[in-house]
This record gives C-alpha cells, structure tokens and sequence, in this order.
C-alpha cells in the first residue's frame, strides 16, 4: 500500500468517529431525499437514479474486483446498467493494453445482467439503442419467481467473477428472497450491494405510498440474511468513506 492509500484509511478510519462529520451527512441525506436529489443524475445520457458518492462507491469497487458478470435487480431507466456495462468495457480495454492485444468493443468479454418485473417499453428501446447494449441482457420477471432464479444461476454458472447489486422492490421479504438466491452467486472477494438499506433509518412519513418502512426494507433483510450465513462481512469502510449513501450496511463482501 502506497503512502497516499495509506492516508486515504485513517482519514476513513478516523470519519467512523467523526461525530459532526456523521450528522452533516446524515442531515443532508435526509434532506435531499424529500427532495428527489438522487432524481438529477445521468450516466452517458440514461437517468441513474443514485447518489454521486455511491456511483463513485460502485466505480471504486467493480475496479477493484473486475467481475465478469454484474447482477442487478431493478432496470428502471437503465442508467445503472449502462454505468456498469461502462466500467466492464473500460476494464475490458485495460485489459487489453496491458496484454499488448487489440480490443475489439464489439466482442465484449464482460457482461451485465438486468434483471425488471416491468421493462417499460421507452426504457428497453434506449438502452438497446445505446452504445453500451452489446454488454447488457434484460430479462423481464419477478427477480424472486423460480424460473427467473433458475435462468440467471445458468448464466452466471458461465463466469468465474461475479457481483451482485440489488435495487427493486424494497420490502423486507423480497429481498431477503433475492439474497438467498443471489447472494450465492457472489464469488469469493466480490460484493453484493443491496441498495436503499437506508429507509430504516428514516421517518416512516417520507413512505406513505410505499409498502416498506421502518422494521420493513433492505437493511432488516441484510440483517436477517446475515444471520444465516457467515460467507459475507459488511465493508463499514465503504459507507465511512464516503459518508452520504443509501446503502448502510448495504455493502456486503464475500470472504468465505
């Protein structure tokens, strides 16, 4: 580890204990959540729908895992898919320099896999017009119903690294179901990320139309989950680093 990386962990380190540092950003986040903050961004034209600090979060961990496949639950606009399939070609490409070989992006090695009870017909026909579609399979179901799990086991079955990031129905019960049947695909090193674990830390108000809450959401299903399997840790430096995300206790490392 380099002098500057080294830095980089004590100042992570030291923000676990940075008690106005915390509530600044947990004010903000709570502020800019009523707000739709997360609303405003896009990621090469397509609407993402995620903080800043967890795009840069996701940038930092698929660069450090380099994964064959990514998994991911919930399409939306399809600006998730097309930020991951973005950071496959880019490894892809680096991958390619370093071997002294030509890249071809038309034969991508790497691959992203999305995963919509409902694909808007609008959101399917972007993000297959986009650049980055050659790297993207969508299959339309319920990311919990058999034959789906079935189907996207077989294809991972076809990588050797694979991660997994999970964001569409937020009920405790869902995902809970998700990461029994996607948790496992996680291989050794890789991360699952379970996204808006932060709703158990808000006002039951700010989900009035929703059927989660408080008691009710991602966060209460990672901890359920983890009861029950000792192959993932939460990484609490991810969420120390960058301080505003929507996913405490949402980052999960396989280390088993």
């Amino acid at each position: 580890m380099s002098e500057f990386e080294k830095e980089v962990m004590q100042r992570v380190l030291s923000n676990q204990k940075n008690e106005r540092l915390r509530t600044s950003a947990g004010n903000f986040l709570n502020e800019s959540i009523g707000a739709q903050y997360s609303y405003n961004f896009s990621w090469l034209g397509r609407p993402i729908i995620q903080y800043p600090q967890d795009i840069v979060a996701m940038q930092e961990l698929i660069w450090a895992v380099k994964p064959d496949l990514i998994i991911e639950t919930g399409i939306a606009h399809g600006g998730s898919l097309i930020f991951s399939a973005s950071m496959l070609a880019l490894i892809d490409m680096c991958d390619a320099v370093e071997q002294n070989r030509a890249f071809d992006p038309s034969v991508p090695a790497r691959k992203v896999l999305g995963l919509d009870i409902d694909i808007r017909a609008h959101n399917k026909a972007a993000i297959e017009a986009h650049p980055m579609a050659n790297r993207i399979q969508m299959i339309q179901g319920s990311s919990i119903a058999t034959d789906i799990v079935k189907q996207v086991t077989e294809i991972a079955s076809e990588y050797n690294n694979v991660m997994v990031c999970l964001d569409s129905n937020h009920t405790h019960e869902h995902v809970l179901e998700e990461l029994k049947a996607y948790a496992p695909l996680v291989s050794k090193g890789s991360y699952c990320v379970v996204f808006d674990t932060v709703v158990e830390d808000l006002p039951k108000e700010m989900y009035p139309d929703r059927p989660w809450g408080p008691g009710n959401n991602p966060k209460t299903a990672v901890w359920e989950y983890l009861k029950t399997s000792n192959n993932f840790e939460i990484d609490s430096n991810i969420e120390s680093k960058i301080q505003i995300t929507v996913a405490p206790d949402g980052f999960l490392k396989r280390v088993r």
